[in-house]
C-alpha cells in the first residue's frame, strides 16, 4: 500500500482545506450556539462536488475514489464537524446505497439530484428501541400489492428536516426476521410523513437531527431498493462504508484540535517560557501526534480496501473504533493544554471535544465496532 497522495488528491485536499478555513470557520461558533443549519455552506459544497464525490459522472457525481472523499471529510471536520456529517451521510449512506443497489430508474430519479447537491438525503435506520440493531425494527411496511403502507418512528436522523430523499429501513414480514426487512425511498411531502422536533444536542449542533414519524404513508413498490427482503443486507453494507466517513470525521476533529493546541502551546507563556518548552505539554503533544498518525493509517487503509474491492468490514470497524477514541482523547488534551481558555468557545477546542463524542456513538457505538472486529478475527 502506498498512501502517497496523487497530484489530483492533493488538489482536492487543498480545495477542502481552503473551503473549511474561508467558508466554514467564519460563523462556526454562532452556528453551534444557535444550532443553525449551514445552508449556504452546503450549497457551496455542492458546487465543489463534495456531496456526490464517489458517484459516477453519468449520475452527476465527481467519480472520485474513497481516499479523496476521506481527505475532504478530514479537512472539513478540522473546522466544523456539524457540516462534515452532512457530507458524510449524503455520500457514504445515501448516494452510495442508491448507486450500488438501486435500479436505473431510481438512480435517474433520485441519485442524480443527490449527487449534484440539488437536494440532500437522509438514512433512516435508528429507532427508539433499535439503534445499530437493524433486526429490531418496529417500523413496518405492509405490502399492499403495488405499494407499501409505512408506519413507525425513526430517531436521531441526520439531515432530518433538510433532506428531500429518505432511505427508510422497515420490517415487512416479522416472521422472516432480518430476511423480512426492506429499504424504501420516501420523499418529503408524502402524505402521512411528519418531521418531529429538532434534537438539542451536545455536539455537531449545526447539523439538523430530528425524529421522523410515518403514519400510513403510501410508498410505491417501485421505491423499494433491491429484491424483497434485501433491506437488512443493504443496511449492513451501507453502514460498513459509512464507518469510513465517520472515521475520517473523527480523524479530522482530532487533527484540528491538535493543530490548535500545538499553535497555542508555542504562543502561551508560563514560568518565563512558551508552554511547549515544558515537558508536561511537549509529551501531551507527542502522544497526540502519534495517535493521530496511527488513526490516519487505519482510516486510509479502510479507504484503500474499499477502492481495491476488498472486504472492508473489518478495516472500517477498526478505523472507526480507533479514530473515534483518538478524537475523544485528543480533544480532551487540547482543552487541557489551553487551560482556562480551553473552556471558552472562541478557542474552538471545547466545541471539538463535544463534537468528538458523537463519533463514538453513531454508525454503531464503540461496543458495536468491537463486536464486528471480534467476530471477524474469531471466525478464522
Amino acid at each position: 500500500m502506498d498512501f502517497t497522495l496523487s497530484e489530483e488528491q492533493l488538489m482536492i485536499q487543498q480545495a477542502a482545506r481552503d473551503f473549511a478555513q474561508n467558508e466554514l470557520l467564519p460563523g462556526v461558533v454562532e452556528r453551534d450556539d444557535a444550532q443553525k443549519f449551514p445552508a449556504e455552506q452546503v450549497k457551496k459544497m455542492a458546487e465543489l462536488g463534495f456531496l456526490g464525490m464517489m458517484v459516477k459522472p453519468e449520475y452527476g457525481g465527481s467519480g472520485l475514489d474513497t481516499l479523496s472523499y476521506v481527505l475532504v471529510m478530514e479537512e472539513l471536520s478540522k473546522v466544523e464537524a456539524g457540516a462534515s456529517v452532512i457530507v458524510s451521510v449524503n455520500n457514504s449512506l445515501v448516494c452510495w446505497g442508491l448507486e450500488t443497489y438501486g435500479n436505473e430508474k431510481q438512480k435517474q430519479k433520485y441519485l442524480t439530484p443527490l449527487a449534484t447537491g440539488e437536494v440532500i438525503g437522509a438514512f433512516c435506520l435508528s429507532e427508539p428501541e433499535a439503534g445499530s440493531d437493524a433486526t429490531s425494527q418496529k417500523t413496518t411496511a405492509i405490502d399492499k400489492g403495488d405499494h407499501y403502507i409505512l408506519n413507525g418512528t425513526k430517531n436521531w436522523i441526520t439531515n432530518g428536516s433538510s433532506a428531500s430523499t429518505y432511505l427508510v429501513i422497515a420490517q415487512t414480514d416479522i416472521e422472516k426476521g432480518h430476511r423480512g426487512i426492506n429499504t424504501l425511498i420516501v420523499e418529503k411531502g408524502m402524505p402521512g410523513f411528519e418531521i418531529g422536533p429538532k434534537e438539542n444536542k451536545l455536539g455537531i449542533r449545526s447539523s439538523d437531527t430530528h425524529s421522523l414519524i410515518f403514519n400510513d404513508v403510501k410508498v410505491p413498490k417501485e421505491n423499494r431498493i433491491g429484491d424483497d427482503g434485501f433491506g437488512f443486507k443493504f443496511a449492513m453494507k451501507t453502514l460498513s462504508g459509512g464507518r469510513i466517513g465517520i472515521a475520517a470525521q473523527a480523524l479530522g476533529i482530532a487533527t484540528g484540535a491538535y493543530e490548535l493546541a500545538l499553535k497555542y502551546s508555542k504562543q502561551r507563556k508560563a514560568f518565563g517560557t512558551e508552554i511547549s518548552n515544558h515537558q508536561a505539554i511537549a509529551f501531551k503533544l507527542a502522544d497526540m501526534h502519534t495517535h493521530i498518525e496511527a488513526a490516519r493509517h487505519l482510516v486510509y487503509k479502510a479507504a484503500w480496501d474499499k477502492d481495491q474491492g476488498n472486504n472492508y468490514d473489518l478495516s472500517s470497524a477498526m478505523a472507526k473504533l480507533y479514530a473515534s477514541q483518538v478524537a475523544m482523547e485528543a480533544t480532551v488534551e487540547a482543552v487541557q493544554i489551553h487551560g482556562g481558555n480551553g473552556f471558552v468557545k472562541d478557542y474552538h477546542v471545547e466545541r471539538m471535544m463535544r463534537d468528538a463524542k458523537i463519533t463514538q456513538i453513531y454508525e454503531g457505538t464503540s461496543e458495536i465496532q468491537k463486536i464486528v472486529i471480534s467476530r471477524s478475527i474469531l471466525k478464522n
